[in-house]
């Protein structure tokens, strides 16, 4: 397989056409080794437009996706990130490449060591890895500028609480077979705001809270 050729064309055969026009975002994914995140077995997979399995029940986004989630978060070189769910790391590294710092948290502690050896082959050194549940009396380090959750959850979770004025939230709620990604920016100390960006279907988070049965 050609890479370099293959890296091109998931940038501007599945990438580009998703409205994924902001050209940071576009160089960065030309950048960013992402084979050198795939899990082995599927290297074959690295730039194809599918969810690439991780074990624990987790995948590894499509590439359009990732890229469509950074371009709606306009993640700046000032912004702390929270990233919930490390997965793969590609996310994490780009994120990374974007931002400050970035913590990012995976409840599943092999994701956590894997991600710890890939981001520093890369020399990617302002990320804080830690294996938690952000669900479970999680405490924040800082109040973030953005937080990117990149699993789905049945409803919306009051994650906008960790936010800066001015911050932004990126999560999908719902359940099979509707499930929704948002925007939530906080204006204010009390107000939000909520926007629905588009149809998508990723797995669940792990742990992520069950709305309560109806009894009738």
């Amino acid at each position: 397989m050609d890479i370099e050729k293959a890296r091109f064309n998931m940038v501007e055969q599945q990438i580009r056409p998703w409205d994924v026009l902001n050209q940071r975002i576009l160089n960065l994914f030309m950048e960013v080794p992402r084979e050198h995140f795939v899990p082995q077995g599927f290297a074959s997979f690295a730039f194809a437009d599918m969810q690439i399995p991780l074990g624990q029940g987790q995948m590894m986004l499509e590439p359009k996706l990732e890229a469509r989630m950074l371009q709606t978060l306009e993640v700046t070189a000032s912004d702390n990130v929270l990233e919930i769910g490390t997965g793969s790391a590609f996310t994490t590294a780009l994120l990374a490449k974007l931002g400050h710092h970035v913590w990012s948290l995976d409840i599943v502690p092999e994701f956590t060591q894997q991600a710890e050896t890939k981001l520093a082959a890369l020399d990617i050194e302002n990320v804080t890895l830690e294996t938690a549940d952000v669900f479970d009396d999680y405490s924040p380090q800082v109040n973030y500028d953005v937080i990117a959750v990149t699993g789905s959850m049945p409803l919306q979770e009051d994650l906008q609480q960790y936010l800066t004025v001015g911050g932004r939230l990126f999560m999908i709620v719902g359940s099979e077979p509707v499930m929704e990604a948002r925007l939530i920016r906080r204006l204010s100390a009390t107000q939000w705001s909520t926007e629905s960006l588009f149809e998508t279907k990723v797995p669940a988070l792990q742990n992520v809270p069950e709305p309560e049965a109806f009894i009738f």
